[in-house]
């Protein structure tokens, strides 16, 4: 069956919008998105990269990002240590160290490499703490949320073939029993 990808990236500007509704996301705020190509075509994840899945997927996330000024976060594969691909300027605000990489569809995968050729002044970090996400494939974006992370049902489960998770993040709770929250 031929991969749909007007549909593809009609489910990820859905999961997107909605995402960035329930987490309530500031400008300037991250949003990371760990995406498997492989996955979103019904493949195993690394093994089918796919540059037209990921330039769906891409397309159906970063105009709502750059509308709401959020800032996109692209996790690498696992041949770049799950590195992440942001705009300089997103690094130097958040004083994230650059590293010396350039993603490839088969060293990165094909969504980071999406990031790096569309962005003004792309950038590779090593970590960040993102503020909310998506998970598209299984891709382990755990790593890279803010320390307190809530997972966020949204009205779809998969992109493409790809299973789809969420999460926002939250301040953590300190204080026992007599604090008080907001």
């Amino acid at each position: 069956m031929e991969p749909n990808f007007e549909q593809i990236t009609a489910q990820a500007r859905t999961a997107a919008r909605e995402l960035l509704d329930a987490a309530g996301l500031s400008p300037g705020d991250i949003f990371v998105v760990g995406c498997s190509s492989s996955e979103v075509l019904g493949g195993h994840i690394g093994k089918a990269s796919s540059r037209e899945a990921a330039e769906a997927v891409f397309s159906g996330i970063y105009p709502l990002l750059r509308e709401r000024d959020v800032y996109l976060a692209a996790q690498c594969c696992e041949h770049l240590n799950r590195a992440l691909v942001i705009e300089q300027e997103c690094a130097q605000r958040y004083g994230y160290e650059p590293v010396c990489v350039v993603p490839q569809p088969k060293a990165g995968g094909s969504f980071a490499t999406q990031a790096w050729q569309t962005f003004a002044r792309p950038a590779t970090v090593e970590r960040i703490r993102a503020h909310a996400g998506l998970d598209v494939g299984g891709t382990l974006i755990g790593m890279h949320l803010r320390e307190v992370a809530v997972p966020v049902r949204l009205s779809l489960d998969h992109i493409g073939q790809a299973i789809l998770l969420c999460a926002r993040t939250r301040p953590k709770f300190i204080g026992g029993s007599r604090a008080v929250y907001e």
